[in-house]
């Protein structure tokens, strides 16, 4: 793994926005397959030492990702995310909340937007994702909730798996 890629968190806290924008040692399409296709996203999308399981998705505007966190001794953290716009391999926006197993958003958490932003950087990608909440105690929940953290150790599982689909 090339330890020299970025990753860039940034809290705005006047807009309750974050922005990450991390490097990866791939091209453009693997980077976007990885984040659009649920057998791709089973992979790596989750903090290690947790691993994620799509219920469903369907990659589309209007379309959704139903999934889950799961924790070595099997407990679940759902969340549902729905598409909202696509343009591929350049971005997707997504509204993102945390649900049950049968897909009912649990509104005691927050919900957000997200921007998803892919752009070259020579042979590398660069991924950009503004996360927008609707207010101060929702970005400060999420960041308290370990975000920053989670989101490093999630995107250093992507770059396990480009190792592997680059080779």
């Amino acid at each position: 793994m090339n330890n020299n890629l970025y990753f860039d968190f940034l809290v705005d806290k006047e807009n309750n926005t974050l922005t990450m924008r991390r490097e990866f040692a791939a091209g453009r399409q693997v980077v976007w397959d990885c984040y659009t296709k649920s057998e791709l996203l089973d992979q790596w999308f989750a903090p290690k030492p947790l691993t994620a399981k799509t219920k469903s998705m369907e990659f589309r505007a209007g379309g959704h990702w139903h999934y889950a966190m799961v924790e070595p001794d099997g407990r679940e953290y759902w969340g549902w995310t729905e598409f909202l716009s696509i343009q591929p391999i350049d971005f997707y926006t997504t509204s993102d909340a945390f649900s049950n197993e049968a897909g009912e958003i649990n509104t005691e958490f927050p919900r957000a937007t997200w921007v998803v932003t892919f752009t070259d950087k020579g042979a590398h990608t660069v991924v950009e994702s503004v996360v927008t909440y609707a207010s101060l105690t929702d970005l400060e929940m999420v960041i308290s909730m370990g975000m920053e953290a989670g989101m490093k150790s999630t995107l250093a599982r992507l770059d396990e798996l480009l190792l592997i689909l680059n080779a």
